[in-house]
């Protein structure tokens, strides 16, 4: 029931393809990243599965059913999208009531999603008074309300203090440990990476990548190894009779190209010399990210 299904979803607006036969699927008991360049087509697939727009071909559904067709749909799907939807004028806790009650779940439910995401103490003033964060938190107390199964986060960490961001990451992969779906889009690659167990990446309306996080990076690094040795000398003649050269780093590492750490670490300790560091070195997520979408950024700026 906690799947989401996504099959050959097309979304045209006027002439404009936006969406363009998309297919993957979200899986529960881990958190999914979802990237692409603005304009690629994020926003526009989760709005589809929430029903929030109809698809010009193709489905979206969760658990083999759309959206549409749930009873009482928050207590199966939560949904940040917009922390600036709720209206301003009204108490959080009432906001959060409303939501309740629409959905067949008590006040007591209220109450604790509130004190969960750390907004108890403000529950009774006025949302046009909050803090940004105070507003994402709103949106997950909201997301959280229902107990769903699958959740749909848009920028979750956006306006959250270090402390925030920390917290959301870490409920983030405690809901997926749980076996529920975690779909969660984002554009800060370095906060992404430290949360993020699966990759859907879009460009332009098409499916670019559906792989773990740690296969996207590493398809997309050359090998490379990091040491400290007190015999540098003795293993750059090594490693040249293999065909390797170190370089050197101000730090006083040396970094060898076209090498993984374990090979490297076999050949010193067959010649008998002694590692003090050794690390294989990666690309980040950025940098993987960066060289898959370049043809496919819609808005791109220009360097002088």
């Amino acid at each position: 029931m906690n799947r989401i299904e996504i099959r050959e979803l097309t979304k045209d607006y006027g002439t404009h393809r936006v969406l363009d036969h998309l297919t993957f699927d979200v899986l529960p008991g881990r958190v999914t990243g979802f990237l692409g360049p603005n304009g690629a087509g994020k926003s526009t697939t989760m709005r589809l599965v929430l029903g929030l727009d109809r698809p010009t071909a193709g489905t979206a559904t969760i658990g083999g059913r759309p959206f549409t067709a749930l009873a009482n749909p928050l207590r199966h799907v939560g949904a940040l999208l917009d922390p600036q939807a709720a209206h301003g004028g009204r108490r959080a806790r009432d906001h959060l009531l409303m939501l309740a009650v629409s959905n067949g779940m008590s006040a007591s439910r209220v109450d604790e999603v509130l004190e969960r995401t750390g907004i108890g103490s403000v529950a009774r003033r006025r949302i046009g008074t909050f803090s940004l964060g105070m507003r994402q938190r709103l949106g997950i107390a909201a997301a959280l309300l229902g107990d769903p199964g699958v959740l749909l986060l848009d920028e979750p960490t956006n306006g959250l203090d270090p402390e925030g961001i920390i917290w959301i990451r870490e409920l983030m992969r405690g809901l997926a440990a749980e076996g529920r779906t975690v779909l969660v889009s984002s554009h800060l690659m370095a906060e992404s990476a430290s949360f993020v167990d699966h990759l859907v990446v879009l460009g332009q309306g098409r499916l670019l990548a559906d792989t773990p996080i740690r296969e996207f990076i590493d398809a997309r690094s050359s090998p490379r190894a990091r040491l400290r040795t007190s015999e540098p000398a003795l293993l750059e003649s090594a490693l040249a009779r293999e065909g390797f050269a170190m370089v050197a780093g101000e730090d006083g590492r040396w970094t060898v190209e076209g090498i993984r750490a374990e090979r490297l670490g076999a050949l010193a300790a067959r010649e008998g010399i002694p590692v003090l560091e050794l690390a294989d070195e990666r690309a980040s997520l950025e940098q993987a990210y960066l060289d898959l979408t370049a043809e496919r950024t819609t808005f791109s700026a220009t360097t002088t």
